[in-house]
């Protein structure tokens, strides 16, 4: 299914001429350097690309042909551009072999040697390539920095363009192209055609290679109908490499093409999250409500524009208000999460549903993050601050594998949050001692949703303060909120409040602390004016109304979910207050 939707999502945007999308044999490619020749073959000068200042130069991007497969160590050239070794070999390194170096240099001339045509332009590249250039590429302004980076090279026409976009060269690269030789039926298209022995490389996934990795892959070689690899398990059919999945060149070209625009370096399509790269993407565009390029800002944040995920949220709020969200069950949404594995690229997770389907469910998890807030903080907590808020120091790098994953599925299918996110938090704010907006939130997420979808009887975590809740762990958490309030005021300025100090007891065993914590409040009330003493007492006593039986020896995971939500409902309560004009 991840294959087909992929490949439809291709042959979708070859069909769109604006679209730009490499046409099947070809790839754009970010060239650097430009190997500027002339009619007779001569090298006439390096042309730089980039643009850019310092270390965000960018190299203009060329269409050229595709080399199809993963170079990995062997000697494989492409056609028409390749580095230094394989265009003029010249060694960029040192150590290098010579006769290695010769090798590439002769691959690079047999790619050209290989193409037919008799025009212009086929008698200069068949020129230049036949000729010796050392002395002349030395000697040119620019030739330091070519050396030393040893990046890409295309060979270009002096005043007339790259030679990739003449038509005659790319028509004779299309007949040029050299298949497996093996027939089959295709698993992706379900077409008989010329099956892949090796998946074009998939680059853009956060951690896997850089030069390339595999979706789809084997890793086995037949020889002389034996298995020489080192998976046995895959030669049973004696079926070598990809054989073993069958998929026609074509299928693999086109759904490796269009995983690549999405994983592109600028595509409005991708986001990462935590150690995942996920991509995304509509079956065809809708008019009435673009959530493809909303979809990034629900889960992303921008550091130029940080109100952009609050606005994407807020179309969605209105979309679903005023019913311009797309009807059509038929234009699916697919979200893809991807991550790293050794050589491979494994699939995190995979989801498929309607627009609205999706919409309806991000809506929702917005919803169950809502609570009361400082004026000055943002309206809705992006993915980002929800997972920073769990983790030493509120990096991202510190974020269990699985769990960003785990979260972005949980939001997608409408289910409870993972179990883990609700205990990274309550250790969290167990090793801070800080219930923030962001933790408080996570907290009432993962109490109610976990309670709506198991039809438990529990009353939900509000909002803001609820008086009405006879929870004796959110109880508890008030107080605790209280008898810190009573403490700054009798004290102010004091450096460390007791949260500072019995927070985690009073939080997992109370019976331990709050004892001693109600004792001395009295000495801090006697600190306090009349009035001031009596509103104090009357809060403690409604709080205390609900706490029928003793104080709870201990509170479980849940419960001092509950505690923290409390606390931080009512110490939220006391600035509405202050803010109001209200003590």
């Amino acid at each position: 299914m991840i294959l087909q939707a992929l490949y439809e999502y291709y042959e979708r945007k070859a069909a769109d001429p604006e679209s730009g999308i490499a046409p099947e044999g070809w790839e754009w490619k970010e060239i650097p350097f430009l190997a500027v020749i002339n009619n007779e073959g001569d090298f006439v000068q390096f042309q730089d690309t980039r643009q850019g200042e310092g270390k965000k130069l960018r190299a203009q991007k060329f269409l050229v042909p595709t080399l199809g497969e993963k170079k990995g160590s062997g000697i494989k050239s492409n056609t028409l551009w390749e580095n230094l070794e394989y265009m003029f070999g010249v060694g960029a390194k040192e150590g290098q072999s010579i006769s290695r170096i010769q090798e590439q240099h002769q691959a690079f001339k047999q790619k050209i040697d290989e193409l037919r045509g008799d025009s212009l332009a086929f008698k200069a590249i068949k020129s230049f390539v036949a000729k010796n250039h050392f002395d002349a590429i030395k000697k040119d302004p620019i030739w330091d920095t070519v050396f030393e980076r040893n990046q890409n090279l295309l060979i270009y026409f002096e005043s007339v363009g790259p030679v990739s976009d003449l038509q005659e060269i790319r028509e004779a690269v299309n007949v040029n192209r050299k298949g497996s030789g093996v027939y089959g039926y295709c698993l992706v298209s379900g077409e008989s055609g010329e099956l892949v022995r090796l998946e074009p490389p998939i680059r853009g996934v956060k951690g896997a290679n850089p030069m390339g990795a595999s979706l789809v892959a084997v890793n086995n070689e037949i020889l002389n109908g034996k298995n020489v690899g080192p998976t046995p398990a895959f030669a049973s059919f004696m079926k070598q490499q990809g054989f073993n999945s069958p998929i026609s060149s074509s299928a693999s070209f086109g759904y490796t093409t269009a995983l690549n625009v999405l994983l592109g370096r600028d595509s409005p399509n991708k986001v990462g999250i935590g150690d995942a790269t996920v991509v995304f993407w509509a079956q065809k565009k809708e008019t009435s409500f673009d959530f493809e390029s909303k979809f990034v800002w629900f889960f992303n944040s921008d550091k130029d524009n940080p109100d952009r995920n609050v606005q994407a949220v807020k179309s969605l709020y209105e979309a679903t208000r005023t019913g311009r969200m797309p009807l059509d069950e038929d234009n699916r949404f697919y979200v893809l999460g991807l991550a790293p594995n050794a050589a491979r690229i494994s699939v995190r997770f995979w989801k498929t549903g309607t627009i609205r389907g999706f919409a309806e469910k991000i809506k929702q998890h917005f919803v169950d993050f809502e609570i009361i807030h400082g004026a000055k903080e943002p309206e809705h907590l992006s993915l980002y601050q929800i997972l920073s808020a769990t983790v030493f120091e509120h990096k991202m790098d510190n974020v269990p594998p699985n769990l960003a994953g785990s979260v972005v599925v949980s939001i997608l299918d409408g289910t409870p949050y993972p179990q883990t996110l609700l205990q990274q938090c309550i250790r969290r704010i167990r090793a801070e001692q800080q219930v923030t907006r962001a933790r408080a939130a996570i907290l009432k997420a993962c109490i109610n949703r976990f309670n709506r979808l198991h039809d438990k009887t529990e009353k939900e975590v509000l909002m803001s303060l609820d008086r009405s809740n006879t929870n004796a762990a959110y109880r508890l958490g008030r107080l605790f909120a209280v008898l810190e309030k009573i403490q700054e005021e009798a004290s102010p300025g004091i450096n460390a409040t007791i949260r500072d100090r019995f927070y985690g007891a009073a939080s997992a065993t109370p019976i331990t602390v709050f004892p001693q914590l109600l004792k001395l409040k009295n000495h801090h009330l006697a600190k306090l004016n009349p009035g001031r003493k009596m509103n104090f007492e009357k809060k403690i006593g409604e709080i205390f109304d609900a706490l029928k039986d003793d104080l709870p020896a201990h509170l479980t995971l849940d419960e001092q979910a509950r505690f923290a939500v409390g606390y931080y409902h009512e110490r939220q309560d006391f600035f509405t207050k202050k803010d109001n004009g209200k003590q």
